[in-house]
């Protein structure tokens, strides 16, 4: 497996997987495929796993630190604070003061049962706590021990600048593919002045490019993505056409469309590690796939064409969700 550098010295795979859509979000959950696709992972070199304590909420690092235990030492795990829910799922908010960063590092390291978190995310910025306090408690968790490397999640580069200042920050997670482009105004630059990482969640445009979806109506109900702007009526239709794009190309070069999409954001700097999430074996053993597809420039210049930057209809999350992206 190859490896990439994020920031502060933090070597991962160049490939991770995210978690998430194991507990939630993405249809049925299936525990014990999930469980398999994991250990799949680290069989092929994939150690860079994603959690967060919200998914579930709770129980998808339940079942990272199931599907982990006894393989710790391979593992480069990430999880995230600061999307507070309740055991029930409902929403309290976003959370960043200082006591609720300490308890929920002890309670995620209690539910995946190991004795540090490699990288540790603030996975929303909370606009009525300065950063900086944040980011205070976060550096204590290091200076225990309890935590080796910290990042952040759909933050805007000058919050990235000031938690980078209270401590040297690894990673940012943003969501980044051929559908979704916002990293490329200022943030990746800003990443690449400070020596920072970015972790690409969503690299397949929450499946939009690889799941060659004809309708709304293939989504079950309790798929999120039916609730999403982008897979509504008329942009349904317009990132439809894109989509299909991306797959005529993709079958000019004997290669799956999530397989492209993949290999093109890999070909966008070495610092960039996309994290596919998937429940199955099989759509892992695809995606890892991507990582010997060389790409020339002919083939960038052709996906340039097919899906120009802006060219997706319709926001990535719900209005109240994008307000709390790049604060």
């Amino acid at each position: 497996m190859k490896t990439r550098a994020l920031g502060q010295g933090l070597h991962v795979s160049a490939m991770g997987l995210g978690c998430m859509g194991m507990s939630q979000s993405y249809g049925p959950a299936d525990e014990g495929e999930a469980i398999a696709t994991i250990h799949r992972a680290l069989d092929l070199g994939v150690t860079f796993l994603d959690t967060a304590d919200m998914y579930g909420p709770f129980t998808n690092e339940r079942l990272v630190g199931r599907a982990i235990a006894g393989r710790r030492d391979e593992v480069v795990l990430a999880t995230k604070f600061g999307n507070e829910r309740r055991p029930d799922g409902s929403w309290v908010g976003i959370n960043g003061k200082p006591d609720y960063v300490r308890r929920a590092c002890d309670a995620s390291l209690d539910r995946l049962g190991v004795d540090h978190i490699d990288l540790y995310y603030q996975h929303r910025v909370d606009t009525k706590v300065p950063v900086e306090e944040t980011w205070g408690a976060m550096h204590e968790l290091v200076e225990t021990g309890k935590v080796r490397h910290l990042g952040i999640s759909e933050a805007a580069p000058a919050t990235v600048r000031r938690a980078h200042a209270v401590h040297p920050m690894a990673a940012s997670q943003n969501e980044y593919s051929l559908f979704t482009r916002e990293s490329e105004d200022g943030l990746i630059g800003t990443l690449r002045e400070l020596g920072i990482g970015l972790v690409a969640y969503s690299p397949l445009g929450r499946g939009f490019i690889s799941g060659g979806f004809t309708g709304p109506e293939q989504l079950t109900d309790d798929d999120f993505r039916r609730r999403a702007p982008r897979f509504q009526g008329e942009n349904f239709e317009r990132n439809r056409v894109l989509a299909e794009r991306v797959r005529e190309l993709a079958a000019g070069k004997g290669v799956t469309p999530a397989q492209l999409a993949l290999a093109w954001l890999l070909a966008q700097g070495d610092d960039v590690v996309p994290i596919p999430g998937t429940k199955r074996r099989s759509y892992l053993e695809q995606n890892v796939a991507a990582l010997d597809v060389e790409l020339a420039r002919e083939d960038l210049a052709a996906l340039e064409q097919a899906v120009p930057k802006g060219a997706v209809a319709g926001e990535r999350y719900p209005a109240e969700h994008m307000a709390r992206v790049n604060v």
